[in-house]
């Protein structure tokens, strides 16, 4: 490629583009995305959208100076093209390359790292205090798409913000879905406003008269454009209340129309929102037809936008399959998404009970009251949520659901390394989180089989449940016609001597390396057994006692931070049952993991059967030096 993106080494370099080179940089950017990302997946969809919108931030702001804060931020990829990363490109998403997310450490151009939703104003707004109290006069920009405007903390932080700071951005970018189609009040009000026909002719008008004016001309009639467009029909009304003044829509991929509203809006002393109209997959056929696949994906052929099949289902869609059996069974089963019918596959159960099936939007503290009150008339709701964004709802699961003992499933997804997404949405600390809550049990299956098989257990279950799985493919096991249910607490002897020097637990995922570990330990004259404990919470006492007191050596494998995880309670029990056995634990470190390949991070870590065999080492020499002492 020999044009003007291979010469962007810093945002001045934009600078210095004329308009027809600045169009013409956004078309190479857009190649640069399609092409690039083929190649290492990632989230194509949403920066295909934003290429016109974050050059034109760039043309008016002066990064690292002012400050840009992306919600989510995985529509930041042309933000690191533009700000020296460019050479770097193909390695996003990869092991030692770039972030597939904004990371402060990456670059000084990432004022602030992010992969969460509804996370940009409250930051922007803390910048923006943060410049006042200290005298500053840069900028802070915030933008965050629709989608973020479902999320409650975008509403906590617009009611701050008037209150808090005399000047700060914020940009909805407004492209109608988030990962799915946008659900909800917010979204309808955001539709009524673009759906407007004198609203939009008003806009086309005011972008035709920028055009062709330009400079203080141009900000004048933007002024009074939108003071004419907000007396005809009020669409900012909502922002105004909170004390924002509104702007907008604007075309968000009219590059002249974007940089000279943003001139005028960076005069402004005043918090102001801009609402921009986007495309989401704009450039790429495959990705404007396919909005719901194209947001984040796999590798794909860049030409037809076509990918490989993983060759058989993922956890996502067993679980999907397995809650539309029990609510064949089961009328009270109700299923509850925070706007991820797609990761979760809960697009797959909707079809077959549209009526038992509620999106709430990125909202999963409501999600779980939502559940709460539907769980308090008799029904059975099941919520499929990623393990990281649970997290946003840890009180609601202690207040609203534990403490009153309600029947509410959580079905957390990517439960485990979530590999090329990295530290924000790698599930590994809900074991942590949720074992220490009374009233809630905690379920981690093998195969795809025992996750129906939980799941039906959990259904049957009067109180609160939870059940971890890996993203992606399991082993392959195809789950039984009827499911069957599972005793609380009762772990699976998968193999057992007799007399074993060893006991290895082997949690969910962590189950083959176990396999492997005994394989190993025989080979070098050690008996062991193989537990699938089935239960992070309750641990089975009787199977600890049994082995803890017939074992030289205990062993468990998680895929989970080792701080307050399986390990930790198996350790906890042996102490309670006054078993003096040893333990070696192996799971993630008291650290954030880094994105990469699953096999290549849990190889740099040593989460496998080679690190446990070797931390065993010291315990099987004692255990062989107290044999050959009893024989000599």
């Amino acid at each position: 490629m020999n044009g003007f993106l291979e010469k962007i080494k810093s945002p001045e370099d934009v600078k210095r583009l004329s308009m027809v080179e600045l169009e013409r940089l956004a078309e190479e950017i857009r190649e640069r995305l399609i092409t690039g990302v083929a190649k290492t997946g990632g989230h194509i969809g949403p920066n295909l959208g934003v290429v016109e919108l974050t050059i034109a931030l760039h043309y008016v702001f002066e990064t690292p100076r002012d400050s840009f804060v992306f919600d989510v931020s995985h529509q930041a990829y042309v933000h690191k093209l533009l700000t020296g990363r460019e050479e770097r490109f193909h390695t996003i998403r990869q092991p030692e390359g770039l972030n597939g997310f904004m990371l402060r450490t990456e670059s000084d151009h990432d004022s602030y790292g992010a992969g969460h939703a509804g996370t940009a104003l409250s930051a922007a707004l803390g910048m923006a205090v943060a410049r006042d109290l200290a005298g500053g006069t840069e900028h802070v920009v915030a933008l965050a798409g629709d989608a973020a405007f479902t999320n409650g903390i975008s509403f906590e932080a617009l009611n701050n913000i008037a209150a808090q700071t005399r000047r700060m951005i914020v940009i909805l970018n407004d492209n109608d879905w988030s990962i799915d189609k946008n659900v909800g009040a917010i979204a309808e009000y955001f539709h009524k406003i673009t759906a407007n026909e004198t609203f939009s002719n008003l806009h086309d008008k005011a972008a035709g008269l920028i055009e062709k004016f330009g400079g203080k001309a141009a900000r004048h009639v933007v002024r009074k454009a939108e003071e004419a467009a907000k007396g005809l029909i009020g669409p900012g009304m909502l922002f105004e209340e909170f004390g924002l003044s509104y702007y907008g829509p604007i075309d968000g991929h009219n590059l002249p129309l974007l940089i000279e509203t943003l001139k005028f809006l960076k005069q402004q002393n005043k918090p102001v929102v801009l609402h921009a109209i986007t495309q989401k997959g704009k450039g790429f056929p495959p990705a404007m037809e396919k909005q719901k696949k194209f947001h984040g994906l796999g590798p794909y052929d860049p030409e037809s936008g076509e990918t490989k099949s993983a060759g058989q289902k993922t956890y996502s869609e067993i679980f999907a399959e397995s809650l539309t059996k029990l609510a064949n069974l089961n009328e009270k089963v109700v299923a509850i998404t925070a706007a991820m019918p797609n990761g979760t596959a809960l697009d797959l159960f909707r079809p077959h009970h549209p009526k038992r099936y509620f999106d709430v939007g990125i909202a999963e503290e409501h999600a779980v009251i939502f559940a709460a009150g539907m769980a308090t008339k008799g029904y059975k709701p099941f919520c499929a949520i990623y393990s990281t964004f649970l997290q946003r709802a840890f009180d609601q699961i202690v207040h609203d659901v534990a403490l009153q003992n309600l029947p509410v499933v959580f079905c957390m997804d990517r439960g485990g390394l979530s590999g090329d997404d990295g530290p924000t949405h790698h599930g590994l600390f809900d074991i942590s989180y949720l074992r220490s809550v009374p009233n809630l049990i905690h379920m981690v299956p093998k195969d795809e089989d025992e996750l129906q098989d939980m799941m039906y257990t959990a259904m049957l279950h009067p109180g609160a449940s939870a059940i971890r799985y890996p993203r992606g493919t399991g082993p392959g096991a195809t789950p039984k016609a009827q499911p069957v249910a599972l005793e609380i607490g009762k772990a699976e002897i998968i193999s057992d001597p007799g007399r074993a020097d060893v006991a290895i637990l082997g949690l969910g995922a962590m189950l083959p390396e176990a396999v492997r570990l005994k394989e190993m330990l025989e080979h070098e004259g050690f008996a062991a057994a193989v537990i699938n404990p089935r239960f992070a919470k309750p641990i089975d006492r009787a199977c600890l006692s049994d082995f803890g007191s017939r074992c030289g050596l205990i062993v468990t494998l998680e895929d989970h931070v080792l701080a307050g995880g399986f390990g930790s309670a198996v350790m906890e029990a042996l102490n309670e049952l006054e078993l003096n056995v040893p333990v070696v634990r192996i799971g993630w470190p008291d650290a954030f993991i880094e994105h990469g390949k699953v096999e290549s991070l849990r190889l740099r870590y040593g989460i496998n059967a080679e690190t446990a065999l070797e931390k065993a080492r010291p315990h099987l020499k004692k255990m062989m030096d107290q044999v050959l002492a009893r024989h000599s």
